[in-house]
């Protein structure tokens, strides 16, 4: 099997896990990933903190505070992910694809909240600066 054929297979395999059992956690994980990513970046604006995907291109003194305060809000979401998409592999595929674990566990709990959190640490902050 070559490298094009193993990557046809592994985004066929991702791309059906959404309409297959256990369907309901691609919804229900980036929510519950924009919950900690709204509470986070509301936080982070009273504390005047810059938007935190470009903190940590920006802000490198601080990046490492920044990283484990992502884990600390993330970790949890990122093992359940793990966890469930190893049951799922394990039920409807018969066998375990770390790969694959990785990247969904990437798209469902740390990209929404990435992509969340700055945006309400900017609507927030501007809202705490026009008062």
């Amino acid at each position: 099997m070559d490298a094009s054929d193993t990557l046809s297979r592994i985004w066929d395999e991702i791309l059906a896990r959404p309409q297959g059992p256990m369907a309901l956690r691609f919804y229900l994980q980036p929510l519950m990933a924009s919950f900690f990513a709204v509470r986070d970046g509301i936080r982070d604006a009273h504390k005047g903190r810059i938007p935190y995907f470009w903190s940590l291109f920006s802000d490198p003194r601080h990046r490492g505070e920044r990283l484990r305060s992502e884990w600390r809000s993330t970790g949890k979401l990122i093992i359940l992910a793990v966890v469930l998409d190893l049951i799922y592999q394990a039920v409807v595929l018969k066998g375990f694809r770390p790969l694959e674990t990785l990247i969904v566990a990437v798209l469902v709990a740390v990209v929404p909240y990435v992509l969340l959190r700055g945006v309400v640490n900017r609507i927030v902050s501007r809202r705490i600066r026009a008062f």
